[in-house]
């Protein structure tokens, strides 16, 4: 559905949303992957960093499904980023521990994130930035905080950015 801006300018919101989103995600992932680290797997490292959290707990926090988090873990294991490991509380279960090379790909991986947010948000006029940032956190905290409930929904893109 389009609102209008002014009155004869129709703004597509979903669209500019949507393409924003598309935009960003697949500038940080060819940004990351200079360091060899997947977007979906520095979200990961990130929150996982300095906590003990099961798999099941970061895939909540990263707004990734099952499955897509198990091939996440497996692509950190085997690049020596990250490993599961029994919790210290509860022998039963497994968190995701980050080694210290993952350690190091986070505050990498942090800079170029950084970097990209900076020269993304350079984009708009100085006056505008506060504001812009301030309507999303506000709309992404409240009314857009949660999907509707939908019979067909529709599948959910790369994680956002940390």
């Amino acid at each position: 559905m389009a609102v209008r801006a002014a009155p004869e300018v129709e703004v597509d919101l979903g669209f500019l949303l949507a393409q924003a989103s598309f935009a960003l995600s697949t500038e940080l992932t060819a940004a990351l992957a200079s360091i060899g680290v997947s977007l979906r797997g520095f979200c990961v490292l990130s929150k996982a960093l300095g906590a003990e959290k099961t798999q099941g707990a970061l895939a909540a926090e990263a707004a990734l499904d099952k499955t897509t988090m198990v091939v996440t873990v497996d692509e950190l294991e085997r690049a020596g980023l990250a490993e599961r490991r029994p919790s210290t509380t509860d022998r039963r279960v497994r968190i995701i521990a980050v080694t210290p090379e993952g350690e190091q790909a986070v505050a990498d991986g942090a800079a170029i994130v950084d970097g990209v947010y900076r020269d993304v948000l350079d984009g708009l006029p100085e006056e505008e930035r506060e504001g812009f940032l301030a309507g999303l956190v506000r709309l992404t905290g409240g009314r857009l905080s949660t999907p509707v409930e939908c019979a067909k929904p529709p599948r959910r893109r790369a994680p956002r950015a940390p």
